[in-house]
């Protein structure tokens, strides 16, 4: 238990002995001006005041003690009240902190999912801008293996019509020549013809063959005798008859190839009955 003196109250901070002269003062002095106020002013007289003098008490240790320790008390207390607050605010700083961290790091993670899905987008877009160039060169690959194809089956069909009208043009220059040649064959046979005196010794079953050779302008160059008849009067009938009829203007008009290929070399034969190739 707390002896009387612990429980002596300090007065706003001062000792019990100052407070108690102060009191004391106080009280005589309110005493000496109530009895002036009775006096009458006839009786009044200077009344030397008289002169208190206030003494400190000297204070108890035990009680400076017990005040130091409340002092120290009170100074831990407050220590401890700024302590916590300190804390207080540490931790609230703390807890701020931990918000902006974790705000950052939220925000941190959104422009990260971006980034990410920025990636993705951009990557989903090569890979379609690949597909599509990919798909556009396949295509290409593909017309290009179509032009080839119609350009081969253009140039076959070229080939063919080229080989069709060169294999026309053949036949036609062939029936040409044919014609040409046979034209020519018959009007030699019908101006030697025209120029041929069948001897009186000339019999059914005779016949002598010429070789003539001529120039392009139609002039005879020579004529022998490659197989005789056995009559030299018809064999130099037939030999007379070629050089009658010669030249032969219409050969002049026939193309070289034609002269060279038939008629530069020309083999007639004579029969009595009749003038034959």
């Amino acid at each position: 238990m707390n002896s009387p003196i612990d429980n002596i109250v300090i007065y706003n901070g001062y000792p019990l002995s100052v407070v108690i002269a102060v009191s004391f003062h106080s009280l005589l002095l309110a005493l000496l001006l109530y009895l002036q106020s009775n006096r009458a002013p006839e009786a009044m007289e200077i009344v030397q005041p008289t002169i208190i003098k206030a003494l400190f008490i000297d204070e108890n240790p035990q009680v400076v003690n017990q005040q130091n320790a409340e002092r120290q008390r009170l100074e831990r207390v407050e220590q401890q009240r700024i302590a916590r607050e300190q804390e207080q605010r540490e931790v609230e700083q703390e807890k701020v902190a931990a918000e902006q961290q974790a705000a950052a790091e939220r925000a941190e993670e959104r422009e990260q999912a971006a980034l990410v899905e920025r990636q993705q987008l951009e990557q989903q877009q090569t890979e379609k801008l690949k597909q599509e160039q990919e798909k556009r060169v396949a295509e290409e690959r593909q017309r290009q293996r179509e032009l080839a194809e119609a350009e081969k089956v253009r140039q076959q069909q070229q080939v063919e019509e080229q080989q069709r009208q060169q294999e026309q043009a053949q036949a036609e220059a062939a029936r040409t020549e044919y014609e040409l040649v046979q034209s020519a064959t018959a009007l030699i046979q019908q101006v030697v013809q025209e120029n041929w005196s069948r001897p009186p010794s000339a019999r059914n079953g005779m016949s002598v063959e010429l070789k003539i050779r001529m120039l392009p302008t139609g002039e005879l160059v020579d004529a022998r005798i490659t197989k005789s008849s056995g009559d030299p009067a018809f064999d130099r009938s037939a030999e007379t008859a070629v050089i009658r009829a010669a030249p032969f203007r219409e050969l002049s008009s026939l193309p070289i190839n034609v002269f060279n290929a038939n008629f530069r070399t020309l083999t007639l034969t004579f029969r009595p009955e009749d003038l034959l190739n």
